[in-house]
């Protein structure tokens, strides 16, 4: 029985054809720390539970429902809000992400977007209020 109340949060998971490369990229190009991990083997992760800053989200080895698998398909992007958009958005480029739009200011906001290797789309800005 569990003493303290859960607290409420929602976390993207994100299905990636190969999870010990994308927690390696994660880490690289947003600095991202392991909460947990589950290896099949050892080195080999199969699930991950990352950090950003405080901010979770889960990676797992999934093929089957990875953007590669569906065509480059997804119906998620991911905002990643931080401090420092313009150089986040450069380390990840310089980690492998590709640009799909470049940090520039609209609608309150300083943000870019890009693509990361595994197919993921992720908005990188912050609210210049």
């Amino acid at each position: 029985m569990r003493s303290q109340p859960v607290v409420v949060s929602i976390a993207p998971w994100l299905s990636v054809a190969n999870a010990t490369q994308a927690v390696a990229y994660y880490k690289m190009a947003f600095g991202a720390v392991e909460v947990e991990r589950l290896e099949e083997e050892p080195g080999s992760v199969v699930v991950a539970h990352l950090s950003i800053g405080g901010a979770t989200f889960w990676v797992q080895q999934d093929t089957d429902s990875c953007p590669q698998a569906l065509d480059g398909r997804s119906s998620v992007r991911i905002i990643l809000t931080v401090d420092d958009p313009d150089t986040v958005f450069e380390q990840a480029i310089a980690a492998g992400a590709t640009e799909v739009g470049a940090v520039s200011e609209g609608h309150g906001w300083r943000i870019g977007r890009v693509a990361d290797p595994f197919g993921h789309h992720w908005e990188i800005g912050k609210p210049l209020r």
